[in-house]
């Protein structure tokens, strides 16, 4: 008889890849894997994929254990298993405050919690993925594990370990592993993205990837998460200007543009810097869009270099713009060098300040597209209606395109569209998404 497993994957989407990695081990395995989204079906284990990046994610990754270990007195659910980066950070706190749960485990190694789950560990299975979330069609791509920045801020160093590319060749093999499985649109993953290849072939080789990753028979898309702005590989830029696949997006987290707090952020680049590569960007790759993330509230940030952030968030235009408030992490430079000094109403005024101007910026970029034809990708279908993507929407942090379907369409036509490109007319929007129609 097999045992039945759900997991719970909270945080970032590479904690969503180590995931993947691990139901696809245990496809092989005695175990009926049990959807994510149903929390409350009865299992015999819960395996809970931590985050333990920032306090809210720290405090939701908290209760979902403490939610589980309800379910467990309960008889809903039977072992609990907890890994991943809050795990990681707290080992040796962790048991003794939730003694509950039956194995705690670390982020760095998959190899212990398949061992606990009785299934053997697989190193060529291991690189193999269940694809979960996205929708149908797409999937995110970890090209490395860790990171060698020490951001003031950042505790991900401390947690996750020194940069690791994973060799291009595994890379490419786990691609077409996931094309076969009808994935189209490949997000790239890492710490720092940019970085890749640094160790193993002494160079930056992202651009190199991409372009071998574009080869793929059946691909379609291709898009950067987590690059960093310091020595922004100029290929990378070529292939996002020149290649079909490349979608025109980037993602690249910039933090703040203030020379004063970017040198307490030990970001390794200066306003200079940063207003010349946004120009770059603009200009050798017409059309692209660019997310960015900023932390309001780090130490060194009085009411000027707010300001100066105002203004330059402003100017930049940038089409998609998330934000935090500095949070101080135990173990980080910030944390051992600087007075966490700014009072939380102040920090949340600041953030409360950001996103009312850039939710202007991006209804506008939204107004701008009115009338415009795009091609799709389908993630799913809600209340009658698709909702889908554009190139220049990356999903779960962006908005999305809504499109209307035809009476004429039938149940299995639409239950067909998931994971399929539709070509569709957008005639509405708001300060999120898109409304569209299907072209004829």
């Amino acid at each position: 008889m097999k045992h039945t497993l759900r997991t719970l994957t909270l945080g970032c989407s590479k904690n969503r890849v180590d995931t993947e990695h691990l139901l696809c081990q245990l496809e092989e395995e005695d175990y009926c894997i049990v959807p994510e989204e149903d929390y409350d079906a009865a299992v015999d284990c819960l395996l809970i994929n931590t985050c333990g990046f920032i306090g809210d994610a720290k405090q939701e990754s908290i209760n979902a254990i403490l939610q589980a270990v309800e379910q467990k007195k309960a008889g809903i659910v039977g072992k609990i298993a907890v890994f991943g980066c809050l795990s990681e950070r707290y080992s040796a706190e962790m048991p003794e405050l939730i003694p509950e749960v039956d194995a705690w485990f670390g982020a760095r190694e998959l190899e212990p919690v398949l061992e606990f789950l009785g299934a053997k560990p697989n190193p060529h299975a291991l690189k193999n993925r269940v694809p979960t979330g996205c929708g149908p069609g797409t999937a995110y791509l970890k090209i490395s594990e860790g990171c060698d920045r020490r951001c003031s801020y950042c505790a991900i160093p401390y947690i996750r370990g020194a940069h690791r590319s994973v060799p291009m060749e595994e890379l490419l093999a786990e691609a077409r592993s996931l094309v076969d499985r009808g994935v189209k649109e490949l997000i790239l993953i890492a710490q720092d993205s940019t970085y890749y290849g640094l160790d193993l072939y002494k160079r930056r080789a992202l651009g190199e990837l991409m372009q071998k990753l574009s080869e793929i028979e059946g691909l379609k898309w291709i898009r950067v998460h987590y690059s960093y702005p310091d020595n922004f590989p100029e290929d990378v830029l070529q292939q996002m200007a020149r290649n079909p696949k490349v979608c025109k997006y980037l993602d690249i987290p910039l933090q703040h543009i203030s020379d004063a707090v970017l040198s307490k952020m030990r970001r390794n680049v200066d306003s200079a810097w940063t207003r010349q590569l946004i120009s770059r960007f603009r200009s050798e790759v017409p059309g692209v869009v660019l997310r960015t993330t900023m932390i309001v509230g780090h130490p060194g940030e009085g009411e000027k270099e707010f300001q100066e952030l105002l203004d330059f968030c402003r100017e930049a235009g940038f089409e998609r713009l998330g934000a935090f408030t500095y949070s101080e992490e135990e173990g980080t430079y910030g944390a051992k060098h600087y007075s966490d000094d700014i009072p939380q109403e102040e920090k949340q005024r600041r953030y409360d300040l950001l996103m009312e101007q850039q939710s202007a910026v991006s209804e506008e970029f939204n107004r701008s597209r009115v009338g415009s034809e795009v091609e799709v990708l389908v993630d799913e279908i809600v209340s009658g209606k698709a909702i889908c993507r554009s190139q220049w929407e990356s999903p779960e942090v962006d908005g999305e395109i809504i499109v209307d379907l035809p009476e004429s369409l039938s149940a299995q036509e639409i239950a067909s569209l998931p994971g399929r490109f539709v070509k569709v007319k957008i005639y509405d929007f708001d300060q999120y998404d898109l409304m569209a129609s299907l072209c004829e």
